[in-house]
């Protein structure tokens, strides 16, 4: 009876560890392609953006959901270009755009067939930007990743509000919700061109919720086994993730009060932040960050190996506003100078340091000095390897370094520093 019952449990462990997901090679050269792009493009948009008062307006002014259903009856981007957008992303330097498809309100931005309440079938406009939007990424290189809402504020069968007993809502058909998310999810990934990744949120409104993320991210590695799923969920990676993402702080941080619970996996990691300090457009929010913020929180994402996907908030109308197109045009020309400092890089073994950060690449070291230096020299702990050579990207010109048993000196006097960032490249053995 115990050789049975040792027989049995064996078995459920065989079981168990083979229904863990194992990633295709596609999926891998994925991953490794999506850690080399390192900056990307958020976009939140949708009929929020009417009210000028960013994606949560609903939640947060109370708007009964049949009268919030009324934005779409005049939603018209009629100055909405896909071209435009995705050169905007480019200019700036950008490898990749992730797009809300459908976010908490539950309003579908794509011409789904499985709701009505879509922006082909429910508004004036009657076209499907992210079809555009997916054919012109396509086009110019751009990768696609589409955000997707877990919660809905709107659909019976999600029944916001309602308790979790058993893993399920106590009102609403949650095997109708998901079977409507994995339908939705189905014709995201079949229908348009060159998407390779899906941006979950919205877990943490039910975390305590079976939100069968096996037969969902199975579905997913099934219709397209390279495409990369992550989720917001705020906690340490699942089973079937490929990426792990941080809200509004870089990896290990919590400023935010986000990542309390968000320990680094093994997984690529993506930190997202908002140019101002709403996701959605917001009339009234003028809080923009500086080019050199901006810079600043993409190298600090690079050096702990992290992509840096920043947000913008387009307008009703389907334009981009002037103080993003401004300040991304100062970066995208910071990116062309600067970029190989980021582009390719993998975050260091050495630890942010007072004066910066530094990014790797190869054998190859990037120096960033961001915040400047006490006296006439950084000192960089711990650095092992033997150091060749060292000069000043901008220009070339030699720096000079001392290489002590503790580390590396790098003389900073009679270097022609940068008041955003001054970055100096060492050749290593």
């Amino acid at each position: 009876m115990l050789k049975k019952l040792l027989f049995i449990s064996m078995l459920a462990c065989s079981l168990k560890a083979n229904a863990q997901y194992v990633p295709s090679a596609d999926n891998l050269a994925h991953r490794q392609q999506f850690q080399d792009m390192k900056f990307g493009l958020f976009i939140h948009w949708g009929i929020y953006s009417e009210l000028g008062a960013g994606e949560w307006v609903m939640n947060q002014k109370n708007i009964p959901y049949n009268n919030y259903k009324r934005l779409a009856d005049f939603f018209n981007p009629q100055a909405f270009n896909a071209h435009e957008w995705v050169m905007f992303a480019k200019r700036a330097g950008m490898k990749y755009i992730t797009i809300t498809s459908r976010h908490h309100d539950g309003f579908s931005m794509f011409g789904t067939k499985v709701s009505p309440y879509n922006i082909v079938d429910a508004t004036p406009y009657h076209k499907d930007p992210l079809m555009e939007l997916a054919q012109e990424c396509q086009k110019e290189g751009i990768d696609l990743h589409f955000y997707y809402s877990l919660l809905d504020w709107g659909r019976p069968d999600y029944g916001y509000g309602s308790p979790i007993v058993n893993g399920k809502p106590a009102k609403g058909d949650w095997d109708s919700y998901i079977n409507f998310m994995k339908a939705q999810l189905t014709e995201l990934i079949t229908k348009y061109p060159g998407v390779k990744g899906i941006w979950f949120d919205g877990n943490w409104e039910r975390a305590n919720a079976n939100w069968h993320y096996d037969e969902i991210y199975g579905l997913i590695h099934k219709l397209n086994p390279a495409i990369m799923v992550g989720n917001n969920h705020h906690l340490a990676p699942k089973d079937g993730e490929d990426f792990q993402m941080f809200e509004k702080d870089l990896p290990g941080g919590n400023t935010s009060g986000f990542s309390g619970q968000s320990k680094i996996g093994a997984l690529p990691l993506e930190t997202c932040e908002t140019i101002n300090n709403s996701w959605g457009f917001n009339i009234t929010d003028r809080s923009f960050k500086s080019s050199k913020q901006i810079i600043h929180y993409l190298v600090n994402a690079a050096g702990r190996n992290a992509n840096f996907l920043l947000n913008i908030g387009p307008m009703p109308n389907g334009k981009i506003q002037p103080e993003f197109t401004d300040t991304l045009a100062i970066i995208g020309q910071w990116m062309q100078k600067y970029g190989e400092s980021i582009y390719g890089t993998r975050g260091s073994s050495i630890a942010p340091q007072p004066w910066g950060i530094i990014t790797q690449k190869n054998k190859t070291l990037y120096v960033h000095v961001t915040d400047g230096a006490k006296h006439d020299y950084i000192f960089i702990p711990g650095l092992s390897v033997k150091v060749t050579k060292a000069n000043l990207l901008a220009d070339g010109s030699a720096v000079k370094f001392k290489q002590q048993p503790e580390g590396l000196f790098v003389y900073l006097n009679n270097v022609s520093t940068d008041p955003v960032d001054t970055i100096i490249q060492l050749t290593t053995n």
